[in-house]
């Protein structure tokens, strides 16, 4: 099952006043779409567009296997997702958010505290770098034990580079 959201993040906000969520000015919309396993979290997709249309829903929506099935919230541009995957989308009042999607609040609030803990806050013009950054970490974070594996295989398939 996968859990698809958006939100909106002001890391250009001083003082971070100002409307929260859908139709805040200066805010830069991100999709976000994380695999719910048994044990947790699975892998993660999340990425920078300039609104929230059918048309950037569907090209981020290419990702995901035609049997996955998408929880969503009701909103309706993530209805295009119904052409792609079985989608069940539901109106949750925000006190209730958690139980509905509860993975994906949890990753953006992981993501916010990687942005703001770290990095102090990023513009918008590199925003997306940092939502890649944040991407592969959460990707490979159980991938500890195959780490020399793959650096061995990586050294030993690479060409040899002449100074």
């Amino acid at each position: 099952i996968i859990k698809h959201d958006r939100m909106y993040s002001n890391w250009l906000s001083v003082n971070g006043t100002g409307r929260r969520g859908r139709g805040a000015a200066g805010k830069t919309p991100i999709l976000a779409a994380v695999e719910r396993r048994v044990d947790g979290a699975g892998f993660l997709a999340m990425e920078v567009v300039e609104r929230v249309e059918h048309q950037h829903v569907q090209q981020f929506t290419q990702c995901l296997q035609p049997t996955a099935e998408v929880r969503s919230d009701a909103f309706a541009t993530l209805n295009i997702v119904f052409e792609h995957c079985q989608q069940e989308a539901r109106v949750t009042p925000p006190q209730l958010v958690g139980q509905w999607l509860p993975m994906i609040h949890i990753v953006i609030g992981n993501l916010k505290r990687f942005l703001l803990g770290t990095f102090h806050g990023v513009s918008r013009e590199y925003l997306h770098e940092y939502i890649y950054e944040f991407v592969y970490r959460f990707n490979r974070r159980l991938w500890q034990e195959k780490l020399p594996q793959r650096l061995l295989h990586a050294a030993a398939n690479h060409h040899p580079i002449s100074l």
